[in-house]
C-alpha cells in the first residue's frame, strides 16, 4: 500500500540489488581497455561476438545453477525488439570509443540517468523525489566534471559524441525493459534471449565487416573477455539488480563505470585524467548517495 512502512524482507531486497549492481559497475570497468585492444576488429563485429559470448555464459551459468534456459517459453516478437535496443546500446558505443577519448565517450554514455529518470516516470510510474532529482542532476554534473567534457573539434569527435548519446538512449530503454520485465521472466531467461537476439540482428553486418578486420590473438582474446566479463556476468548482474532497485539508482550506481573506466584507462592505455576529472569522482559519488540512501 502506498505510504506503508518498509518491509525488512524489503530492505533486504533492496541492499541486495545495490549490491549488485556495484559488483556490475566492477566488470563494466574493464569494457574500455579490452575494446581498445579488439581494435583490429570492427566495432560491429566486437559487438556480435560480445553479445554471442554473453548468451553462452548465461546459458553455462544458467545449467550450472540447475536453471536451464527455456527458450521455448521466451515469445520472439518482444525479445527480437529487446536484442535491438541492446545491439544499438553496446554497437554504439562501442564505435564511439574508434572516435574519441575513454572518458569522453563514457562521460556521454553516462547522461542516461536523465533518460531514465523521465521514461522511469512515464512507463513505471516511479516518481522521483527532489532529493533524487538533485542526485540525478549532480550525478550528470560530475561525470561531466570527471571527463573535462570540452567539446572536441573535428568531425570524427563529433561522430564520437553522437554515437555515445545514440548508446546513452538506447541504455535508458535497455534499462526501463528489464525494470519492467522484471517478473516475467526467470532472470536466465531474460538475459539470454536479449543478449542472443542481439547478436542475430548484428550477424549480416558482422559477415559484412569480417574481411576488413584482423583477428590476432590479443584481439580474440579480448572480445572474449568482453563477453564473459563485462557482458556475460556484469550485465547479468545489472539485469538482476534491476529486480531490486528502480532504475534510475542502478543506472547511476553503473556511473561508477566512469570512475573505474577512466582509472583503468589511465593505468593501461596512459590516458591519464585532468585534476578536474579526480574533482568529478567525488561529485558524481555524491550524487549517486543521494539516490540510493
Amino acid at each position: 500500500m502506498p505510504g506503508s512502512p518498509a518491509r525488512p524482507g524489503d530492505d533486504r531486497l533492496a541492499r541486495g540489488g545495490y549490491a549488485q549492481a556495484l559488483a556490475a559497475v566492477a566488470l563494466f570497468s574493464a569494457s574500455p581497455v579490452l575494446v581498445r585492444r579488439a581494435e583490429t576488429v570492427s566495432a560491429v563485429e566486437i559487438t556480435f561476438w560480445r553479445l554471442a559470448i554473453a548468451a553462452a555464459t548465461v546459458v553455462l551459468l544458467a545449467a550450472f545453477t540447475r536453471r536451464p534456459v527455456r527458450w521455448r517459453r521466451l515469445p520472439w516478437r518482444p525479445f527480437a525488439a529487446y536484442g535491438l535496443v541492446i545491439a544499438l546500446h553496446f554497437f554504439l558505443y562501442i564505435a564511439s570509443l574508434f572516435f574519441t577519448t575513454v572518458a569522453h565517450a563514457l562521460a556521454l554514455v553516462y547522461t542516461a540517468p536523465l533518460f531514465i529518470a523521465v521514461l522511469s516516470r512515464f512507463f513505471l510510474g516511479e516518481r522521483l523525489s527532489p532529493r533524487r532529482w538533485l542526485g540525478v542532476l549532480l550525478a550528470v554534473a560530475g561525470v561531466a566534471i570527471l571527463t573535462g567534457f570540452e567539446p572536441r573539434a573535428g568531425p570524427e569527435a563529433l561522430l564520437g559524441d553522437l554515437l555515445a548519446v545514440g548508446s546513452a538512449v538506447a541504455f535508458a530503454v535497455y534499462s526501463i525493459i528489464g525494470r519492467a520485465q522484471r517478473d516475467a521472466y526467470p532472470l536466465f531467461d531474460y538475459a539470454a534471449g536479449i543478449y542472443a537476439w542481439g547478436a542475430v540482428w548484428l550477424l549480416p553486418l558482422a559477415l559484412w565487416r569480417a574481411p576488413g578486420s584482423e583477428y590476432t590473438l590479443p584481439a580474440a582474446l579480448a572480445i572474449v573477455g568482453l563477453g564473459v566479463g563485462p557482458l556475460g556476468a556484469g550485465h547479468t548482474l545489472y539485469n538482476a539488480a534491476l529486480r531490486r532497485i528502480p532504475a534510475t539508482s542502478a543506472n547511476l550506481i553503473a556511473t561508477l563505470e566512469v570512475v573505474g573506466g577512466v582509472a583503468l584507462s589511465a593505468l593501461v592505455l596512459g590516458e591519464v585524467p585532468s585534476p578536474a576529472a579526480l574533482a568529478g569522482a567525488g561529485v558524481v559519488l555524491g550524487g549517486i548517495v543521494l539516490v540510493v540512501r
